[in-house]
């Protein structure tokens, strides 16, 4: 027989078959012609047992009788209840072939009814021309029941059923499945003289599955049944087979391959198949042969063993990773809740899984230093800051020599990230960091990358032409930029996302490069890109954070735009940085700090608020912040940093004294903004890269450094600050912006900002409480805010402050420590009766709080 491709089929259902471990499959030639068919079957009626009464298939006219052939192999297996699938055929003569496949016992039964006049008034016999074959259409199965155990092609008549029905059905033993009956029909005269065969209305050869169902196309990926059967589903438009191979065993060669038919297990571009739960296999993969065109012309390629991209569980293989059949352990969370905190009272510290307790300084044990668990156990450190949410780098699988921002699968955690660096101890390990997280109340973000994938990734195998965007289409993209608003893998990032909030109770997202998720499916940029609004108005992760994050981590550069946000929609504000870095370095102008400070109306205001700018200074890529006052020679241009006056390390004590109040500054300007502040791992502790810039320099988190006179003054003012914001929340922490009578914007003596000014680098305001007659207003006072990036001292006269209250100081980030911050402030001696001056140091920040004269 030649290649088998299968006509369409009709009404499939699911089928439950036990999977057995096959050997080696081989090719065979060896067929039976149409005048040997009454001698062979004769002969075989003599050396096998059928059942039925299959003496009437040798008689010169067709019996009103079912014939059943055994093709039984001698092995015990248990009892399996019925199960049927049905197929329906048409043929070249646009007659009908219907094919029902059903589990009787402890076989498999195949019957063939063929609907035909013609064929049925014909004094001709029809005969059924079937072999077996499982990954390769081109090569059967040698039926090992045989007489020749090297025939893979067998012939059965066929007998009258009723008036216009010609049937026959076949059983095959368990130990056969799973496999692929092909056959054609033939029609045979009397003396063999004359014959034809009747194939498809394709010209192709009839095809079902045995002991295996056609499958379900959703949900993608692998599936379990109510009654315990296993779906596979893989979409490949492009592809032009698709093999599912099944390891039983620890062997890097699958146990079984089965070629998955076009027309039976392939429901528009989505490729699917279903076995029983009972089989041994353990594990799975995909090899799909793609054809694709190229300058020079067109190519096909088969791909090694693929992982699937739905895959949730995996297990090792020598080549590959491979998708496992094995149910997910069971995790008791013990009713810990995701905490569920308004976004505008977030404090969020960034850091990377690995780099923050893989150093022994961390004093974690070596088994868990560097992965989940290490976290877990530095949950007083986020706790002394006033942290309540961590985010985060990618802890997706991804390639271990390109890093986080270059994931390999989206559905698995990184197991570099687990104690014994396998999946089991990786999801325990993540699960029980996110509990005892929740269990404080602090909240796990994580940042996301669906822009692209490292070169290697599985989906460029499966199908590179619909997952990415295409060399040559778009110019401007490279060659693993994913293709994010084609339905397809719309779809793939939407299931990731649900998958990491419903199994490891994930709270929120920040994705990376977002700018480019609003491309459509040729390269253009989309107003209502469909990725960006399913994902604002889907039911489950519209109930989490989700924060666009505009850097590129291919080209290392933040790409600005106009992000549609459906109100939904959280921005990692990058302009915030730059204002900021440009103000305390002397070169910005007073209306940008004052615009970032109030909480970025001009990003913000059209319908969120300013609890939707997750505002920072320093991040995981560019010089942290230590850096960003040390260092400001050509290299770093782009960084807008300052070295306060000498380049690198010094031992100059003014220096010095500069770098630490600049330090201060961006501290105290990003916790008394309005937003979301984001500090970066190392910003508590004068975490350094040398003054590199590359993400690939950062180095481990330094646990001593916290001990430091630098770090302890920081982590404590870093504490204090998170305390002010939530005891000032009113303030601080808001989802509306403040309202302009609630704000006097100052310049020097009380006089209007110069707010365009390049030279003028003075800014104060006053807050003032509302006057609503509650409780709490009469508890929280005004505040007056100053900040000077003068070379020169300023000196500063307060408002009047309301009837009743005085000023106390709160911080001054020019004075030594501990005294440049207190809790219960310093009172401010009047020059003058009703005049409070304030003489502020060059570069350096300022709060006084208005609070009521005790006695």
């Amino acid at each position: 027989m030649a290649t088998l491709r299968t006509p369409l089929s009709v009404q499939p259902s699911y089928l439950n078959s036990k999977v057995v471990e096959s050997s080696k499959l081989r090719a065979v030639s060896q067929y039976i012609y149409k005048k040997k068919v009454t001698s062979y079957v004769e002969k075989i009626i003599r050396e096998r047992k059928f059942s039925g009464e299959v003496a009437h298939i040798v008689g010169n006219h067709y019996q009103t009788v079912t014939s059943k052939v055994s093709a039984t192999l001698n092995s015990p297996t248990h009892q399996v209840k019925q199960q049927l699938s049905r197929y329906l055929f048409r043929t070249e003569n646009e007659d009908h072939v219907k094919v029902m496949v059903e589990r009787k016992k402890k076989n498999f039964s195949v019957s063939i009814e063929v609907w035909s006049v013609q064929l049925s008034t014909s004094k001709n016999k029809l005969f059924l021309n079937w072999g077996l074959f499982r990954s390769d259409s081109s090569h059967f199965i040698p039926l090992e029941s045989l007489p020749d155990a090297s025939s893979a092609i067998d012939e059965n008549q066929f007998l009258l059923k009723s008036l216009e029905t010609l049937a026959v059905e076949l059983e095959f033993g368990p130990n056969l499945a799973p496999f692929y009956l092909s056959f054609f029909l033939m029609s045979l005269t009397d003396d063999g003289s004359n014959t034809s065969e009747i194939r498809s209305h394709r010209n192709t050869n009839f095809c079902v599955p045995v002991g295996f169902g056609s499958g379900c196309p959703y949900p993608l990926g692998l599936s379990l049944l109510p009654d315990g059967s296993i779906n596979f589903a893989l979409f490949s438009r492009h592809a032009e087979r698709v093999i599912l191979c099944l390891y039983g065993d620890a062997s890097d060669k699958p146990t079984l391959e089965i070629e998955l038919d076009p027309y039976v297990n392939r429901s528009g571009d989505i490729w699917h198949a279903l076995i029983d739960s009972s089989t041994p296999v353990l594990r799975y993969g995909y090899q799909c042969k793609v054809s694709f065109f190229e300058e020079k012309g067109d190519k096909s390629y088969s791909s090694p063993v693929l992982l699937d991209p739905y895959a949730k569980i995996i297990g090792n293989s020598v080549t590959c990773h491979l998708g496992q059949l094995l149910e997910k352990s069971p995790f008791d969370w013990g009713g810990v809740d995701h905490p569920h905190l308004p976004m505008e009272k977030l404090v969020v510290y960034r850091l990377n899984v690995m780099k923050f307790t893989k150093d022994k300084s961390s004093q974690v044990h070596n088994d868990v230093a560097g992965t989940f668990s290490g976290l877990k156990e530095k949950l007083d450190h986020f706790k002394t800051l006033g942290v309540n949410a961590v985010l985060l780098e990618p802890v997706v699988s991804f390639d271990d020599q390109k890093g986080p921002y270059f994931p390999s699968h989206f559905f698995l955690p990184m197991t570099l990230y687990g104690p014994s660096k396998d999946f089991p101890s990786t999801v325990k390990s993540i699960k029980e960091m996110v509990k005892s997280f929740h269990s404080n109340d602090i909240e796990v973000l994580l940042e996301v990358v669906f822009t692209h994938t490292f070169e290697g990734n599985a989906l460029r195998e499966i199908d590179k032409l619909s997952y990415y965007y295409v060399k040559g289409n778009v110019k401007s993209l490279s060659e693993n930029t994913l293709n994010g608003n084609y339905p397809t893998v719309q779809q793939l990032i939407l299931d990731s996302l649900r998958h990491w909030v419903t199994e490891y109770h994930i709270d929120g997202f920040v994705f990376i490069n977002a700018s480019s998720l609003l491309r459509g499916v040729h390269g253009e940029y989309l107003s209502r890109p469909p990725l960006i609004e399913a994902i604002a108005f889907d039911p489950l992760l519209s109930e989490t954070k989700i924060i666009a994050d505009f850097w590129d981590p291919r080209e290392m550069v933040l790409r600005e735009i106009n992000f549609p946000h459906w109100k939904r929609w959280a921005e990692i504000n990058s302009k915030f940085c730059y204002d900021v870095r440009n103000y305390l370095r002397g070169k910005g102008l007073l209306s940008n700090l004052a615009t970032r400070i109030c909480g970025s109306g001009d990003i913000f205001s059209s319908g969120r608020g300013p609890a939707f700018s997750f505002n920072f200074i320093a991040r995981n890529f560019g010089l942290p912040l230590v850096d960003l006052v040390s260092f400001s020679d050509s290299k770093v241009a782009s960084e807008l940093s300052w070295n306060c006056g000498e380049e690198g390390p010094t031992n100059k004590t003014l220096v010095l004294e500069r770098r630490l109040k600049q330090i201060r500054n961006y501290l105290f300007i990003l916790f008394l903004s309005l937003g979301v502040p984001v500090l970066n791992m190392g910003d508590e502790c004068g975490y350094s890269s040398g003054g590199s810039p590359a993400y690939g320099d950062r180095k481990l988190f330094n646990w001593n450094s916290l001990k430091t006179g630098f770090g302890t003054q920081i982590s404590q003012f870093i504490s204090f600050l998170t305390l002010l914001r939530i005891r000032r929340s009113d303030m601080f922490q808001r989802k509306n912006f403040l309202r302009e009578e609630n704000i006097d914007w100052l310049g020097r003596d009380q006089s209007a900002p110069i707010w365009e000014d390049p030279s003028s680098k003075f800014l104060a305001m006053n807050l003032k409480a509302d006057e609503d007659g509650t409780e709490s207003s009469s508890i929280h006072g005004d505040l007056f805010i100053a900040f000077s990036a003068s070379e020169q001292s300023e000196s500063v006269i307060l408002p009047t402050p309301p009837e009743g209250m005085i000023w106390l100081r709160l911080v001054d980030t020019a004075l030594p420590f501990p005294g440049f911050f207190s809790e219960d402030g310093e009172a401010v001696i009047e020059q003058m009766e009703g005049l409070v001056a304030y003489e502020m140091e060059s570069h350096s920040c300022v709060l006084f709080e208005a609070k009521r004269e005790l006695g």
